[in-house]
């Protein structure tokens, strides 16, 4: 599994991102984000966050990247990157009080996002909260025209990504332990789900 850099999409989302996280974590906490890509947009969420200690993680190529922007943001609630792949079986931590993730779950196979659903039941604190953005399709259909070209372009380069459906990722949310507290529309498209450990 690779993890992609932020889209332009989640950039144009990113302040609306922002608006709803600061709501979900609003008490000082630790969040973990899953796939963080550059580095870019864990500056900006530590920046404006400043209660929370940001932690990103992503697989060991991208971790110098990181490194870099953490480098130049100089703040002190953004924690060195950490390596992780969701298929490893021991996470890098003990227990993860909050989690964040952009533009991962499309990525994945769903082998890999059912495995990441189940590190999330070993590894997840009671009443933690999970925050996905990213594209998901509904009813098995898509949501526009770019997400339907942006999936058949992911399956162009690896036949087991693709575009998950919501009602997937809910049913195994919940088979997982995990409750769907809300279902948010972004302004430049994509969505960002919101769920608690039960």
């Amino acid at each position: 599994m690779n993890y992609k850099p932020f889209s332009q999409a989640c950039e144009n989302n990113k302040d609306a991102i922002l608006q709803v996280i600061k709501t979900v974590f609003c008490q000082p906490t630790t969040v973990w984000e899953i796939g963080s890509g550059t580095g870019q947009h864990a500056c900006y969420f530590a920046e404006h966050l400043p209660h929370l200690e940001w932690q990103p993680t992503d697989r060991n190529e991208n971790i110098p990247g990181i490194g870099l922007w953490r480098e130049e943001a100089q703040l002190v609630n953004l924690k060195p990157p950490l390596t992780l792949d969701v298929t490893d079986v021991l996470w890098p931590c003990r227990s993860i009080e909050a989690l964040f993730t952009a533009n991962t779950l499309h990525i994945m196979s769903w082998e890999d996002v059912q495995i990441f659903f189940k590190r999330l039941i070993d590894y997840l604190s009671p009443k933690a909260f999970i925050c996905i953005y990213g594209p998901f399709n509904y009813n098995g259909a898509y949501t526009s025209d770019s997400n339907a070209a942006f999936d058949q372009w992911l399956k162009s380069q690896n036949k087991l990504s693709g575009i998950k459906n919501f009602e997937d990722i809910v049913l195994l949310s919940a088979s997982s332990g995990f409750s769907l507290l809300n279902d948010i529309a972004m302004p430049a498209n994509n969505r960002l789900l919101v769920l608690q450990n039960r």
